[in-house]
């Protein structure tokens, strides 16, 4: 059965809140409506937690939030959750309510919560993939690989380096930058070969420069924004022979792990508890390795954001059912 309509998705703009909201919601073949909210204080400071008022919490960019409700919101980050959340009660529950990532209280409030295994959230309407929902498959590794077809000219094999940057519990500072940045001129000096590093919004510009001073002169580049050109991103995930990604990032190290390539990371210091649950996920998967660990060409890929959206795709055909219209 065709599910008429469009599928909403709402995101506070953050780049990984959409791509995770995005990628579910593409996987689920339904027109998308991309909604930018923006929550006025007090909202703000409580959301998903409702409040008086809250339906003037929303300022956004782009189209309002009005009838014809949708059969389908999927939202990530904890502003959409309030209006996911509020959309689904104002639809009298026609609009299937999906929030990606833990909104911090109970699930009930939505029809499914998608929430990777590391949080810990449990309930009968709860997903838990091990890493972040992504894009990433066959299709759009070709797409990468066409769109940056240059790429196959760096002399291999070919080293992604993937740049995240501090987060709570995990300060990317002058150890954890030297750090770094030594596995990164360990590893190429296992394989040899070129380094292709992407940095993030969040990569402290410290670790851009370390990283140019200890890779002049070695085959490859170092992006760093768009005064680089164009980020190559997809074209460095679709022609990496190998990963090096720094520990902080769950997108980056599910993306690189969603390849089907070798990934390696390199730690400085306890690891956050989430985040070391994560890690351990991966390693006992035998999807990440350390910096100078021995691997095969290939592993295993993990992609879950398809099984997902069959989930979602069932159980919104079930609503959509039994709706009257």
């Amino acid at each position: 059965m065709t599910i008429p309509g469009e599928c909403w998705v709402v995101t506070d703009g953050a780049a990984g809140n959409r791509r995770q909201a995005l990628a579910l919601a593409e996987a689920l073949k339904m027109p998308v409506r991309e909604l930018i909210v923006t929550l006025r204080a007090p909202w703000s400071w409580f959301a998903p937690r409702m409040l008086p008022g809250v339906d003037i919490a929303c300022r956004r960019d782009g189209s309002g939030f009005s009838p014809p409700w949708p059969p389908i919101v999927i939202g990530c980050g904890r502003a959409s959750a309030l209006l996911t959340r509020r959309l689904r009660a104002r639809s009298e529950g026609r609009t299937f309510a999906v929030q990606i990532l833990d909104p911090h209280i109970s699930p009930r409030h939505w029809d499914m919560v998608v929430a990777p295994r590391h949080d810990g959230l449990e309930g009968p309407n709860v997903l838990t993939p091990i890493g972040s929902l992504n894009p990433v498959d066959d299709a759009w590794l070709d797409d990468g690989r066409e769109a940056f077809a240059y790429l196959t000219d760096l002399k291999g094999p070919r080293l992604a380096v993937l740049l995240g940057g501090p987060r709570r519990g995990m300060p990317f500072d002058g150890p954890a930058i030297a750090g770094f940045v030594d596995a990164v001129t360990r590893r190429h000096i296992l394989d040899g070969g070129s380094v292709m590093a992407v940095a993030s919004r969040r990569t402290p510009p410290d670790a851009i420069a370390a990283l140019r001073e200890a890779l002049d002169g070695v085959p490859g580049f170092i992006w760093a924004n768009e005064g680089d050109g164009p980020n190559p991103y997809p074209g460095v995930l679709g022609w990496a022979d190998r990963f090096l990604v720094t520990p902080d990032s769950v997108n980056m190290l599910s993306e690189a792990c969603a390849t089907g390539r070798p990934v390696h990371t390199m730690t400085h210091g306890t690891l956050p508890s989430r985040i070391a649950r994560f890690h351990r996920e991966l390693r006992e998967s035998g999807r990440l390795h350390d910096v100078g660990a021995v691997t095969p060409a290939s592993q295993p890929a993990l992609r879950e954001t398809e099984a997902i959206a069959a989930t979602v795709r069932t159980n919104l055909r079930t609503r959509h059912g039994a709706t009257p219209r």
